[in-house]
């Protein structure tokens, strides 16, 4: 879960939401995630997603870096976006009820916060929440989207549409009566400010998998080598098909300036199409230390800022037709 910078707004309308429901779905393709579940309300969003490469930080610094950029872009706007870090909770799969818990209290947002009157409206009538696609018909819903878990949790088949609506129109109306409301609030504060959702030997399973993952690692690498191996396998291959759109071969890069147009230009394209590190990038691309990855274009004459604007509008072209 995320919040904008002081409590500002996040999506000022629908094409912010698409945009970021895109990001979204780019960012699973890079590294592998399952969504079970989200919701994106005015100021913040709920996420459950399963990470099966361990490369979480990864993909939320993508996600949320690039949903910035494209936003400040979009608003002529600068700046922070998202309020700090994002709050990350695991959540015990294995066991039925807390997977339930957790969908439950995303997909009941719009309730909780009153965009949709309880009693007259029913929940499928707020479209920015996973809820709508658990509805839908087969091949209908965004392929990122894993709903069967979930629903099997419930003892519902996909296709069962009409028992999980009935479910969670059944937990809408539970938010009626205050006393009711309330009781379910001190539940679910207790789910926002824990540090994990799950049985009491939860933390301890936590706390094995944590040493097993960073015995004989250094501090840098604990993040694991399945999420180095995607992001820049994904990155390597792009950067073959960058170099072919630039007209450009591999040994090139040793022979050019460390900060030549054709590189800022890759630099800054790969870091948006995939959750390779700027290390990675920087020794790739044979451009020197990293902070030139990040801050290689601000130092570019007019020129040489012209030209890397046309080899950025080149590999963008490819991006599009990919």
């Amino acid at each position: 879960m995320a919040r904008g910078n002081q409590g500002q707004v996040i999506f000022r309308d629908d094409e912010d939401r698409q945009r970021f429901l895109a990001a979204l779905g780019d960012a699973c393709g890079k590294t592998g995630w399952r969504i079970h579940a989200y919701v994106l309300m005015g100021n913040h969003y709920h996420l459950l997603v399963e990470t099966p490469e361990g490369n979480l930080v990864a993909g939320m610094k993508w996600l949320q870096g690039v949903y910035t950029q494209r936003h400040n872009r979009r608003h002529q706007a600068s700046g922070h976006l998202f309020q700090g870090r994002y709050k990350a909770v695991p959540v015990d799969a294995s066991n039925a009820g807390y997977l339930e818990t957790v969908s439950t209290y995303i997909h009941l947002n719009p309730a909780r916060a009153g965009l949709i009157r309880i009693g007259q409206q029913r929940l499928k009538h707020y479209p920015w929440s996973s809820y709508r696609w658990y509805l839908a018909g087969d091949g209908v819903a965004p392929a990122w989207l894993c709903k069967e878990q979930v629903l099997g949790n419930l003892r519902l088949k996909p296709s069962d549409r009409r028992g999980y609506e009935a479910y969670m129109e059944a937990r809408t109306l539970e938010l009626a009566p205050p006393e009711q409301r309330q009781q379910l609030e001190c539940q679910w504060k207790d789910l926002r400010r824990g540090w994990y959702v799950g049985s009491d030997d939860f933390p301890g399973q936590l706390r094995q998998r944590l040493k097993k993952a960073s015995t004989g690692r250094q501090a840098e690498s604990h993040s694991g080598g399945a999420k180095r191996e995607h992001g820049h396998a994904a990155a390597e291959q792009w950067l073959v098909e960058g170099l072919a759109a630039l007209g450009l071969q591999n040994e090139d890069l040793g022979k050019m300036p460390m900060s030549a147009p054709e590189k800022i230009a890759l630099a800054g394209w790969l870091r948006e199409r995939t959750t390779a590190s700027l290390r990675w990038i920087g020794r790739r691309l044979a451009m020197g230390h990293y902070t030139n990855v990040s801050h290689g274009e601000r130092k570019l004459t007019k020129q040489n800022a012209n030209r890397a604007k046309q080899c950025r509008h080149k590999l963008n072209h490819l991006r599009s037709n990919a």
